[in-house]
């Protein structure tokens, strides 16, 4: 299927059969990070007294339980509710899930043993920024176990300038925009959600998620799916799609 889109004055068409997913993939070990010390995703087989839910084993179905972290295990999306006494939930208040998203690669600038991301990096002015950003630590090595690493991060000033631009969705490939162990300051979280002055309640950030190396920086169309699980954060799955100017 083909799609037409306007931005501007310009008109842009989107093959919807092309599109690129940038996401993990939840219980197989080839393509699921991990983070915050939690166990890999666990998918067994129900046992209830002598009955079994896998073929495999003899049973009738298969009939699996899945057992997962959402900020730990692969890609997922969260809302402010992360870091709010009340536990918001991410599916409540996301009220855009397709629209123009522009994808950079940023360089991890080192200082004092941290790997940080910066906003002099950026190329895009803020009236030239859409609803969706993705910025990736160039060279981030995925999947892997962050855990206990240090991993990059985004320095506080990126993310305010996000939000003063009006963007409302920020993915990334890192475990976290924050550093990993911050005290928990969670500076660059409250930079873009402008808590707790002025919360962005719809704005989200995605984590964990995985940029191919043949992803080229620039627009694109994006459908980011987020699960239904009533939580603070779910599993996710942005695809992008290459626009192509008519």
């Amino acid at each position: 299927m083909i799609i037409e889109l306007a931005r501007g004055e310009r008109k842009y068409s989107v093959d919807l059969s092309k599109g690129i997913d940038c996401s993990s993939t939840l219980g197989d070990p080839k393509r699921e990070p991990a983070a915050w010390y939690v166990d890999p995703v666990s998918i067994q087989p129900v046992r209830m007294g002598d009955w079994i839910g896998s073929v495999a084993e003899g049973g009738s179905v298969n009939f699996f339980e899945v057992k997962l972290n959402p900020h730990g295990n692969g890609t997922h999306t969260e809302c402010y509710g992360h870091i709010d006494q009340q536990q918001q939930k991410v599916g409540d208040l996301m009220e855009e899930h397709h629209g123009w998203l522009y994808f950079q690669r940023l360089p991890m600038h080192e200082e004092a043993g941290d790997l940080i991301l910066k906003l002099e990096d950026l190329k895009v002015p803020k009236e030239g920024l859409p609803a969706f950003v993705a910025l990736a630590a160039d060279g981030l090595a995925f999947p892997k176990n962050f855990s206990n690493t240090n991993p990059p991060y985004f320095e506080a000033k990126l993310c305010q300038f996000l939000a003063e631009a009006g963007v409302s969705h920020l993915l990334t490939n890192l475990p976290s925009v924050d550093r990993e162990e911050d005290g928990g300051a969670l500076a660059a979280h409250r930079a873009f959600w402008q808590y707790p002055d002025a919360i962005r309640k719809q704005a989200t950030i995605t984590e964990l998620a995985y940029f191919p190396d043949e992803l080229i920086e620039g627009m694109y169309f994006v459908n980011l799916q987020v699960a239904p699980l009533h939580n603070d954060a779910a599993p996710s799955r942005p695809v992008f799609y290459p626009v192509k100017e008519k």
